[in-house]
């Protein structure tokens, strides 16, 4: 029987094709017990606001630490959720779905969050059931037998573990993923070749590679077809 696996990094409200992967799997890795690199997109995504794209970065405290994983990483602080929240609000209250994700937003952001890996996880699951995608999740921290490996290595020990038949990788990986190796342990190597979407936005020209929050906003209950490519795109502007 067939079981394709994605594994990425956990990170703050990611982009369409972070979703792409999860709806395209049968099981998707959440890659949390991995070095934390900054300025990524482990703690900040952009969304669209009346001035163009803008960042919502989630405060850390690595200052001078260079060997945590994402799964130890605290948050810095506790008042950044009231500007992350005011700055969806002031960028999407027009928006036509704004009634419908915004609560939910505020409801998982406004929760004790400690650690940041907590946090990304539970934002995935959250935008995930609002595009209607159900596939399940596990986190590789919970993984026995991989510790001490690296890269191929590393994630070809996930795929094996977690019984995979398919790995879907992303199209960064083809730079230092060794696909004979997974072929060797009879796993067969996709790459996700994303072709992002254009749908209706709010604040003029279209901006691409936003949080996918940019995309539900706009959009709503078409957001899944939209992002995987079974729906037809459009141009058009919404008003600000």
């Amino acid at each position: 029987m067939k079981r394709r696996i994605a594994i990425l990094q956990p990170g703050y409200l990611p982009w369409l094709g972070y979703f792409d992967q999860l709806a395209r799997v049968d099981l998707f890795v959440h890659y949390d017990d991995v070095q934390y690199t900054r300025r990524d997109w482990r703690n900040r995504n952009r969304i669209k606001g009346p001035a163009g794209p803008q960042w919502l970065t989630v405060p850390v405290a690595v200052k001078g630490r260079y060997d945590v994983l994402i799964r130890d990483v605290p948050i810095a602080d506790a008042d950044w959720t009231r500007l992350h929240l005011a700055t969806l609000r002031h960028c999407y209250a027009r928006a036509p779905h704004f009634d419908l994700v915004y609560p939910r937003l505020e409801a998982w952001l406004t929760r004790p969050w400690e650690r940041l890996a907590d946090l990304c996880i539970a934002g995935v699951e959250l935008l995930a059931g609002l595009l209607g995608i159900a596939t399940p999740t596990v986190r590789s921290s919970t993984i026995p037998g991989c510790d001490g490996l690296h890269k191929t290595d590393r994630l070809l020990a996930v795929c094996r573990a977690l019984g995979a038949t398919d790995y879907l990788s992303g199209a960064a990986a083809r730079d230092y993923l060794d696909v004979a190796a997974f072929e060797r342990a009879g796993i067969a190597v996709a790459f996700q070749d994303y072709a992002h979407p254009v749908y209706p936005q709010l604040w003029g020209k279209f901006v691409s590679h936003l949080s996918v929050v940019d995309l539900l906003m706009n959009v709503g209950p078409d957001a899944r077809a939209l992002l995987t490519g079974t729906a037809t795109p459009t141009t058009e502007v919404l008003v600000g």
